[in-house]
């Protein structure tokens, strides 16, 4: 229901902006790119008319030297026949764009006399329901079995499943019937949906919560047999070479299930395999419409070769009486565009220049467009997963690894992370590596997308480091990488297809195949600088070692000595951890120094970092909130569900007497203290947690910012099983907010005072801090909770000691 509720807010919070997600289709060509951005000016200048120009194929008559604008055609009619059903190729060659609303294909017959348009629309349709062409015979492997006449053995329930999950819904509506599954949403998007639509628009962020348009289907059942349209998935390439629909990598039965959904309101028999009965005379004479009418111009069909060109690009007269989309005459293809397309096209060849030559920067981002790689992908601000399609985007048995778990990676910065040869066989279908994730990444034509590797390196990575010159003399480091990786990489990544059963991040036994050593250095030492929002911790919080035992602590080499050790591959050893932990005790016992583990906790999120102290005091911090979040004292954790056992529950804690901290951040300003204590907000620039140091005793000091604020936040039991607490507050620049900085010290229904420093509330949890903070704190009641609030100076360092006892 929690879903549901989401969906519900996002679907209001559309409307309430005059954006409806079940807007009436509409006649003008559908081109996503420019309905995404091209119509709200977040494209450059020129750019949204040019994309209008390459995906309606304009230069398929209007011939131009420009690559960009080459036409994208449509679909191969060889086989047409076989494949759609003969009176939907009639109605659509009778109204285009009322038949499949949204089509970029003109109409080429508007301007012929009733009685001419109907012949000739019966000698086109003669012609193409000629081309016959049997379906490829698909081989059956161990992984894709194909059943006989499997085309006929969807299964929908299935399919409507797999529609939903693996990427079709980026691109294509959704059936509103279909419920999600339960998904965590990132504190930003819960914030968005929170948000009034005056302040989304303040904040620059309607392209944010902007419900992203679906490209539509036509009417399925009336065009395709189930036979057909199962063997289009497969391979829409075969049909459509452009590329603009990808291949999902579906095997045999996956296709039949999807076009089972698809085509779930056929009636039985309904569509049958066509065959062509039309005379020969018929035949001869729509084939020589088909050129005629320049059909040939943008269709492949029968080795017919187009015999008309048409006005240069660059020579087009933007004032003229007529032309293919204003006042069309007779024999000119008719495009339905609507005011704002006819505008960017005129714009762009108003500006059109015969041997322009854009930079390489330029052809990746309209290249990026024309293949809608935005509806997944986000690069430089723009694009991504759009806000109304996010909770179809989910991770297998959906456990919660964070929009970094589920929602397709960034492409900001990708050729500076990603080596060229590893980027093309992601592009070519053979690089997945996140098998948390249902959504696929698809294949395009490997002609089609040749160049973007090169351009990708080109625009992001201008200063090529070699590997040596990153990592100079690393390769006898590699033993010391190893030591490395216990710290805490293997507790998210398997090594080499081996790991934790828990551990469900990306394999970390071949990135250094796939990543440069650069970006693998700045990711190491600053995860948050190259990868917004991330769930990776920093283990080099201000550029300094946690792990003084290893290299003496020397940064630069324990980065390379990870690298080294990743590099080796199967010439080092498996760390220790993965190779003894089966056959170990899972019950974590702190003896002379604490033990840290990153686990999953109920009370602390799915970024807890548990502590425990030898005096059976210990404490749990939610990274992701940002603040401690539970205390406990006895037995410490079972670590076996964390290394072993995959999408394991949550830890518990296995002993007893828990006391949990005050929710939201620890400390915020507050412009009155009326205020409500605001919630945690991670991620943003408010609250940024960056990570934690470990002193010689082995205890954990947790680094955050806030508002231009540092903070040390050390926790440590005491010998008398008190949990003492040293908050150290450092402003580094001028704080955003105009107000007092208040410590949250305690929280409950009913606050007690049992001495000038110490508070206890109704659960028996006594919080104590020093005489002088304790005489300037405040206590008030909001919404039948009580909060006692003390004021932080700013003037200079100020610590805080707070002592938890319960």
């Amino acid at each position: 229901m929690n879903q549901r509720r989401t969906c519900l807010v996002t679907g209001l919070l559309c409307l309430i902006m005059g954006h409806s997600l079940l807007a009436a289709p509409d006649p003008a060509p559908f081109v996503s790119g420019f309905d995404r951005f091209g119509r709200h000016e977040e494209l450059p200048k020129g750019t949204a008319g040019r994309l209008l120009i390459s995906e309606l194929s304009c230069a398929a008559c209007h011939p131009t030297t420009q690559s960009a604008l080459q036409p994208k055609g449509g679909p191969r009619l060889d086989g047409v026949g076989n494949r759609l059903q003969r009176k939907w190729v009639t109605e659509f060659l009778s109204a285009p764009h009322v038949t499949k609303a949204g089509t970029t294909m003109p109409d080429v017959l508007h301007g012929l006399p009733a009685n001419e348009k109907a012949s000739t629309i019966q000698a086109l349709t003669a012609f193409l329901m000629s081309q016959q062409k049997p379906f490829p015979t698909i081989k059956a492997t161990g992984a894709n079995p194909v059943p006989y006449e499997f085309w006929n053995k969807g299964n929908v329930a299935r399919g409507r499943e797999l529609y939903h999950k693996i990427g079709c819904v980026a691109c294509h509506e959704t059936d509103e019937d279909y419920e999600p599954g339960e998904t965590k949403f990132s504190p930003n998007d819960k914030l968005l949906a929170q948000l009034d639509p005056e302040d989304i628009k303040e904040l620059g962020l309607a392209a944010a919560v902007r419900p992203v348009n679906s490209v539509p289907h036509p009417d399925l059942t009336a065009k395709y047999t189930p036979q057909a349209l199962t063997f289009f998935l497969l391979n829409p390439e075969q049909t459509r070479p452009a590329g603009r629909m990808p291949q999902l990598k579906l095997a045999a039965v996956e296709a039949a299930d999807i076009a089972a959904y698809l085509l779930r309101n056929q009636q039985p028999g309904a569509a049958t395999a066509a065959t062509s009965s039309d005379s020969a005379e018929l035949i001869t004479a729509g084939k020589k419409q088909f050129v005629e009418l320049r059909c040939v111009n943008c269709h492949q069909v029968d080795q017919l070769k187009p015999t008309f060109s048409a006005r240069p690009l660059n020579q087009l007269q933007t004032t003229a009486a007529a032309s293919c989309f204003h006042n069309p005459q007779r024999k000119m293809p008719a495009y339905p565009l609507d005011e704002l397309q006819q505008t960017a096209i005129k714009e762009s060849l108003a500006a059109l220049k015969q041997n322009e030559n854009p930079s390489v920067a330029n052809q990746l981002a309209f290249q990026l467009l024309q293949f809608n790689c935005y509806a997944c992908h986000e690069r430089d601000k723009q694009g991504g997963v759009g806000f109304n399609r996010k909770p179809y985007f989910e991770t297998a048995g959906h456990v919660d690894l964070g929009d970094e778990g589920r929602i397709p990676p960034t492409l900001t910065g990708i050729g500076f992370k990603l080596q060229k040869g590893w980027l093309s066989k992601v592009l070519k279908g053979k690089g997945d590596i996140r098998p948390h994730m249902h959504a696929r990444m698809p294949i395009f034509p490997g002609k089609e997308i040749a160049a973007l590797p090169n351009q990708f390196e080109k625009v992001d990575r201008p200063q090529k480091r070699s590997e040596t010159d990153v990592f100079p003399q690393h390769a006898q480091l590699a033993p010391a990488g190893r030591s490395m990786l216990e710290t805490g990489c293997i507790q998210c990544h398997p090594i080499r297809g081996e790991s934790m059963p828990g551990v469900v991040g990306t394999d970390l036994g071949e990135v250094t195949s796939r990543v440069h050593a650069q970006w693998f250095h700045d990711f190491l030492l600053d995860p948050a600088s190259l990868k917004e929002r991330t769930r990776m911790p920093t283990f080099f919080p201000d550029g300094k070692s946690q792990n003084k035992d290893v290299l003496k602590g020397d940064v630069e080499q324990q980065i390379a000595a990870i690298w080294a050790y990743l590099k080796a591959g199967d010439k080092q050893p498996l760390p220790e951890k993965i190779l003894a932990a089966k056959s170990k005790n899972y019950e974590l016992v702190p003896d002379k120094k604490p033990i840290i583990l990153r686990t999953f906790m109920e009370e602390a999120g799915t970024h807890a970092i548990a502590v425990g102290f030898p005096q059976k005091v210990h404490v749990a911090f939610d990274a992701e909130q940002v603040r401690p979040a539970l205390a406990w004292k006895g037995r410490f954790l079972d670590a076996q569900g964390t290394w072993f056992i995959r999408f394991a529950p949550p830890a518990d804690p296995l002993g007893d007497a828990l006391m949990q901290f005050p929710s939201g951040p620890p400390v915020a300003f507050l412009k009155q203290t009326e205020e409500v204590w605001p919630e945690s907000k991670p991620g943003t620039d408010s609250l940024q947690f960056r990570g934690y140091r470990i002193d010689k005793q082995g205890v954990p000091t947790f680094l955050y910012r806030y508002q231009g604020i540092d903070i040390e936040d050390r926790l440590e039991a005491t010998a008398r099983q008190t949990l003492k607490r040293r908050l150290t507050i450092k402003a580094v620049s001028q704080p955003k907010t105009v107000g007092t900085l208040w410590f949250r010290g305690l929280t409950g229904k009913n606050l007690k005072t049992v001495d000038p420093t110490t508070r206890q509330n109704e659960d028996g949890l006594r919080v104590s801090v020093a005489e002088a903070f304790a005489k300037a704190g405040q206590e008030r009641t909001r919404d039948k909770l009580s909060e006692w609030l003390i004021p932080v100076p700013l003037t200079e360092d100020t610590t805080i000691e707070v002592t938890y006892q319960w």
